[in-house]
């Protein structure tokens, strides 16, 4: 079963994300997965939960659960967080439809 994972994104450093994001896709790819949408946020119409704050987001795609567990916890992937962390505050989470 195909599973998304969301994420939700409050840019800080944009030279540090320029730089994370010129290397996320490759980590993405090597474990099946694909970036199907990626963008900033126009309007946030309701925040009932509280959540942080977020100006952007990214959607990816992986064949299964396992695939995007896999890769969130992939060394290429883990070696990307401490630029990711100078990047960005990120809630990263997966569904399934």
């Amino acid at each position: 079963m195909m599973v998304k994972v969301i994420g939700l994104m409050e840019l800080g450093d944009l030279s540090a994300f320029e730089q994370y994001r010129s290397q996320v896709g490759q980590t993405v790819e090597l474990y099946k997965g694909s970036i199907k949408n990626r963008g900033s946020v126009a309007e946030l119409f309701w925040n009932e939960l509280g959540s942080a704050p977020f100006n952007t987001f990214v959607e990816l795609e992986f064949p299964s659960t396992q695939d995007a567990h896999t890769w969130a916890n992939s060394p290429e992937y883990q070696a990307l967080v401490p630029i990711r962390s100078k990047a960005m505050k990120l809630t990263l989470f997966s569904i399934t439809t």
